[in-house]
């Protein structure tokens, strides 16, 4: 069951929302251990992001605060959805919201303390464990962190762009064809483009099977890259793929995959397990979404190379 379409993700402004808002915060996550109301908040209120979930109703359906930590660095706490409305992605939606929210305060990780039964749901999103946390109400906790930025300096970044391109190239004729180009790459987010003119259909816009090309090939450079930043070698395939055209494209597009968008720990890689990630990517055409790409990669170990 998904979020309804009308339900708005929001930052509470008036005081009605702000009491709404710490409501549901006390109700989940303080009322059920005989806790007052005032508990769920902390002196960092003032200076931390808040978004929360609304229904068509304006009731609040869940919330979830970020605030930062250092430079590169954030904090997730607060996450609380309502019984009605779990198993519907809430959680999902403002987690992903203070995910973004992270990256445009060029933050670099985000930490988070998880109870026991939530860690599931955030390897789910992509964060790993790391460590166990101080216990809360006599609730385990344990410290789960997620990489909102590939390691590297802009030389790195510039050298990892070149070998991506030559590997294409020399390995996937295809992509010469389409003449498939890195249009940046920031440590966040891997753009890549390719002209209209060579993968025009009969109704002068993008064949089909170029956007596909172009996705498939942009998640597989943002895994790419990733390797790459952590020193690790493997032989990468897709495995599987959708893929949903939402318009036609019909002037050169740009393919956009955030690291946000990869989930799957790529860390067994090196101790010569196979290793899957899961990878969105978006076709844009004049900032429009034109299609939305979601494939399965794979890794499979293969020795170290020679530098």
């Amino acid at each position: 069951m998904a979020i309804p379409s009308n339900w708005q993700l929001t930052r509470p402004v008036s005081p009605d929302q702000w009491q709404a808002y710490y409501q549901l915060r006390w109700q989940v996550l303080r009322a059920p251990w005989q806790q007052p109301q005032g508990s769920e908040q902390d002196e960092l209120e003032a200076q931390a992001h808040h978004f929360m979930l609304t229904d068509s109703h304006g009731t609040v359906q869940a919330v979830g605060r970020l605030h930062q930590r250092d430079e590169t660095s954030g904090q997730i706490r607060y996450m609380a959805v309502a019984e009605s409305a779990r198993g519907k992605g809430a959680g999902s939606r403002v987690l992903r919201t203070l995910e973004q929210q992270a990256v445009c305060l060029g933050l670099q990780q985000l930490y988070l303390n998880a109870r026991e039964q939530a860690v599931g749901f955030y390897q789910q999103q992509g964060y790993r464990q790391i460590g166990q946390a101080e216990p809360l109400f006599g609730i385990a906790h344990l410290k789960m962190v997620k990489n909102l930025c590939l390691t590297g300096s802009s030389a790195d970044f510039q050298r990892w762009q070149q070998q991506l391109t030559d590997t294409w190239q020399q390995t996937i004729p295809l992509s010469q064809y389409m003449q498939l180009q890195i249009s940046s790459f920031n440590g966040y987010q891997l753009s890549c483009t390719a002209p209209l003119a060579p993968n025009i259909n009969l109704h002068q816009t993008m064949f089909a099977g170029s956007i596909y090309t172009l996705a498939t090939l942009t998640g597989w450079g943002m895994l790419y890259m990733q390797l790459r930043a952590m020193g690790l070698h493997g032989a990468q395939v897709l495995a599987h793929a959708d893929i949903r055209y939402l318009r036609p494209v019909g002037s050169a597009p740009e393919a956009r995959c955030e690291l946000l968008g990869c989930i799957g720990d790529l860390q067994p890689l090196a101790q010569g397990k196979k290793v899957r990630q899961q990878i969105r990517v978006g076709i844009y055409c004049q900032q429009q979404c034109c299609a939305e790409f979601s494939g399965q990669y794979v890794v499979i170990p293969e020795p170290p190379r020679q530098n």
